[in-house]
């Protein structure tokens, strides 16, 4: 079976499902998911600036409404729930958990822990971190000893 790192920062969306299913084929996957909710994760100005770049301004003036910190763990926790449920239902092996810290160490930890195949990184674009390679795909690729695959969320949560 491959196994498959699956980083995210919401709850999965069906199209997300069906796009990280179908990635090997008739293969059987098996997924371990690691989420950090967008609120715990750049600072309020940087998740603007990205907002802007897409041209979603009023995503930019709402930057303050978005959860952080306990209040994006419960976020996370239901948003972790619902990707798990939607995996297992499209038949995939799938568990996970909440990256309260420093999510390359969680991940780079996960990894050797699981063995894992590949990494996947499904996230809305970061257009600031990306430009200075600062977003988890970028740092990812060297630091986790495997494939890591960058993907972009089908909508927006």
């Amino acid at each position: 079976m491959f196994t498959s790192v699956l980083m995210i920062e919401k709850a999965l969306t069906s199209a997300d499902v069906e796009f990280v299913s179908t990635l090997h084929g008739e293969e059987p996957v098996s997924f371990r998911v690691l989420l950090q909710p967008r609120g715990d994760q750049a600072d309020r100005l940087l998740r603007a600036i990205d907002d802007v770049a897409l041209g979603e301004l009023d995503e930019a003036a709402r930057e303050r409404e978005t959860p952080e910190g306990d209040d994006a763990k419960g976020f996370g926790e239901r948003a972790l729930a619902v990707s798990l449920q939607a995996l297992q239902a499209a038949g995939h092996d799938a568990a996970g958990r909440l990256v309260e810290d420093h999510p390359l160490d969680a991940l780079k930890s996960l990894v050797a822990e699981v063995g894992a195949d590949e990494v996947i990184v499904l996230t809305d674009p970061h257009y600031v971190e990306e430009f200075f390679h600062r977003d988890w795909a970028s740092r990812a690729r060297h630091k986790v000893g495997v494939p890591v695959l960058k993907l972009f969320s089908h909508s927006k949560a």
